[in-house]
């Protein structure tokens, strides 16, 4: 078991303690330590060198700034297929419509 106090981390910043208190929430108990733990392996040792590498990777990635999404344009192609196959489908369910005998001729 590996214990993390981050309130009380000199290596951290305030907003990285935020960002960590908020991302991390599930894994941080009422006194704002993180808790990681392991049993994959039969050696202490080993164990606590898993909690080492899995808070290290927690913290990394919760510490990551995710890529803004950059939007795009619809092409002109797409958007001339959309519209055809709009029309060919109107054009379907046009002819479900009821036909009246007098419009026949």
């Amino acid at each position: 078991m590996g214990y993390f106090d981050i309130e009380a981390s000199l290596l951290l910043s305030g907003d990285q303690k935020n960002i960590l208190l908020q991302k991390l929430a599930n894994r941080i108990n009422s006194e704002s330590v993180f808790f990681v733990k392991s049993q994959k392996y039969r050696t202490q040792l080993a164990n606590k060198k898993e909690v080492i590498e899995k808070m290290n990777d927690l913290i990394k990635r919760a510490l990551e700034r995710k890529k803004k999404r950059i939007a795009t344009k619809v092409s002109k192609a797409a958007k001339e297929k959309r519209l055809e196959a709009k029309k060919k489908k109107g054009e379907i369910k046009g002819g479900r419509k009821r036909v009246d005998p007098g419009t026949l001729y």
